[in-house]
C-alpha cells in the first residue's frame, strides 16, 4: 500500500472513530448499536470473496476493526 493511501486510510479511520463518538456522546446511537456497526463491518470483510490478495486484505481489515471493538477505542464504556 503506498504511504497516499496509508493516510487516507488512517485518515478515515479516524474521521469514522469521531462521528462515532459524537454520536454516542450526543445520545443518537447507544454503545450496543455502534458495536453493532463495527461488528457488522467486520462481518462483511470476513465473509467477502475474491482473489488469494483480496482476501487477504479483507481479513486484515476485520483483524483491525475487530481489535478496535475489543479495545474499546471508538466507544467510551463505563
Amino acid at each position: 500500500m503506498s504511504t497516499a493511501s496509508e493516510h487516507a486510510g488512517q485518515a478515515a479511520l479516524s474521521i469514522c472513530e469521531a462521528l462515532l463518538l459524537a454520536l454516542n456522546d450526543r445520545a443518537v446511537l447507544p454503545e450496543h448499536e455502534i458495536l453493532g456497526v463495527l461488528r457488522d463491518a467486520a462481518a462483511t470483510h470476513e465473509n467477502a470473496v475474491g482473489t488469494d490478495l483480496e482476501m487477504e486484505r479483507h481479513q486484515a481489515v476485520a483483524e483491525m476493526i475487530n481489535s478496535i471493538i475489543a479495545g474499546g477505542h471508538s466507544v467510551r464504556r463505563s
